[in-house]
């Protein structure tokens, strides 16, 4: 596989867009960031092409995120690029993480997450949103402390991070979530009930994350309307799709609700520490 430079971005660009459900995390850390740019997710792209085209990239972020979108799973190819490199994560359709994991030999590393979810689609003009209490706002309307607790708790509970990462990552999340306005809040009154946003976004595609509503609030039906109402939003500003991965059964079952049907299969392997790939 070859580096990819500045170049390289227009073929590199409309083969991922071609794969836009599959591969919004490049795609959107690649607009964000810049290729080669500052911040753990900003992207570094290897590919491999034929006849002009590209066929495979691997994606790795400058924290050690590795993305694959690689349809024809070179995986020796891509473990010749990642032997050396130090790798915290490997996120993408399982029927290529799983492989690229088996490869690189990382398989029985400590992680905080390894998890194959079901990975779910929406045209939006087919949404549907649901009655219940309360109503979109964006995520500053709420109590800060609050929301850093309740983004602290969904990190312990869906990443597996302990509590003082998880503390951590918390605030550092919410302000980040501020800045890109990428987060709402269901508020009943002066009551919060449960936050979503979006993780990556295009615009023409979202995809949803970061979905939590604490326990005295469950099973009420307060997830799945604040992500439809979210997903209005989007779909009034131009959105035509949305994609989303799920943790739990619970969750799947809201997200059908308001219209999601599963289209694979995603992987999250999340390492508590990151591993240097042996060749």
């Amino acid at each position: 596989m070859k580096r990819a430079i500045a170049s390289d971005l227009p073929a590199i660009t409309a083969f991922l867009m071609a794969r836009k459900p599959r591969a919004m995390f490049p795609l959107s850390n690649l607009a964000r960031f810049g290729l080669d740019g500052r911040g753990d997710y900003a992207p570094s792209i290897w590919f491999a092409a034929e006849s002009g085209e590209v066929t495979d990239a691997l994606v790795v972020g400058q924290g050690g995120a590795v993305m694959p979108v690689m349809p024809n799973g070179d995986w020796a190819a891509a473990k010749a690029v990642l032997t050396g490199r130090a790798v915290s994560a490997v996120i993408g359709p399982t029927e290529e993480v799983r492989p690229l994991i088996d490869v690189l030999g990382i398989g029985k590393a400590v992680t905080t997450l390894d998890d194959d979810e079901p990975h779910f689609s929406l045209h939006l003009d087919q949404l549907v949103i649901p009655e219940g209490p309360g109503e979109i706002a964006p995520l500053a309307t709420a109590d800060p402390e609050t929301m850093i607790a309740w983004r602290a708790a969904y990190c312990e509970e869906s990443l597996g991070l302990d509590r003082d990462a998880a503390t951590k990552d918390g605030r550092a999340s919410y302000h980040r979530y501020i800045a890109a306005q990428s987060h709402r809040v269901l508020m009943d009154g002066d009551t919060p009930l449960a936050t979503t946003g979006f993780n990556a976004a295009l615009p023409d595609i979202v995809q949803v994350g970061g979905v939590y509503t604490p326990p005295a609030f469950r099973r009420c039906g307060h997830a799945r309307r604040i992500v439809a109402l979210h997903l209005a939003e989007a779909r009034a500003t131009g959105a035509k799709t949305a994609v989303l991965f799920s943790g739990s059964e619970n969750a799947a079952r809201a997200y059908r609700a308001i219209g999601f049907t599963q289209i694979g299969w995603w992987t999250l392997f999340l390492l508590r520490e990151k591993v240097i790939v042996d060749g």
